[in-house]
């Protein structure tokens, strides 16, 4: 009878859409240096999230160079920079729940590490490496291209993630910050599809549909953003 560790590692294995056939790599993968028994550097995350770093790395400039043929350089690095970035990167860790399976000490636990945003994004990366050992660059780089692939629909690289624009204009108009509730998740754990809705008090709400949570959150964002006059939809020649 699996005990709890394998489920929740299997239950891992189902959101990636990836099954470790090496899970001491996952184990090595999602242990936090703070739950490491002694200074040997191979016994905690860090190396594997240096490796990582640089799979996620290439995997990105590989996905943003395929899908936009005619972006200059710059349009390209900041398109980069922000798939890349370590808020992208814990984000990703969330929608994996990888702060329940981080390995670390009571302490780092106790002082909400779990949801520390640096600790999540290295975990991340951390997995990235650990699936780039265990299966290859095409494995791993299936998975960049399928969890980041969201972050593709931006409205625009010189513009604000619709999250943060949505909370800008609320506190400009002295209301509540924006709320997100998952209404729906649908299909299976490694090809899902979110429904999520914005609520600011004294506002209607509106609803957005994506792969993933955050995904769906900023579609949700962009609804209200367009809705309320504050972006307006690209128009096409």
């Amino acid at each position: 009878m699996p005990n709890r560790r394998d489920t929740v590692l299997t239950q891992l294995f189902e959101r990636l859409g990836y099954a470790f056939k090496n899970r001491s790599l996952i184990e090595l993968a999602l242990t936090h240096a703070s739950a490491r028994p002694s200074l040997k550097p191979n016994e905690d995350n860090e190396r594997l999230e240096f490796l990582g770093d640089r799979v996620l790395g290439l995997a990105i400039a590989e996905l943003l160079t395929a899908s936009f043929p005619d972006a200059s350089e710059g349009e390209l690095a900041r398109r980069f920079n922000q798939l890349v970035r370590a808020e992208t990167c814990a984000e990703v860790a969330q929608d994996w729940e990888l702060g329940k399976l981080i390995l670390m000490s009571g302490g780092e636990a106790d002082s909400g590490g779990r949801g520390k945003k640096t600790i999540l994004a290295n975990a991340c990366e951390a997995v990235l490496g650990a699936i780039f050992i265990d299966g290859g660059y095409a494995a791993a780089r299936e998975i960049v291209h399928r969890f980041w692939a969201a972050e593709l629909s931006g409205y625009g690289v010189a513009t604000p993630d619709a999250k943060s624009v949505l909370q800008e204009w609320a506190q400009g108009r002295r209301l509540p910050l924006p709320r997100y509730i998952e209404i729906a998740r649908e299909g299976p754990d490694h090809a899902p599809h979110f429904t999520a809705e914005v609520q600011i008090d004294g506002v209607a709400p509106e609803r957005g549909h994506g792969a993933n949570k955050r995904a769906a959150e900023q579609a949700a964002a962009l609804a209200m953003l367009l809705r309320e006059g504050v972006w307006q939809a690209p128009t096409h020649d």
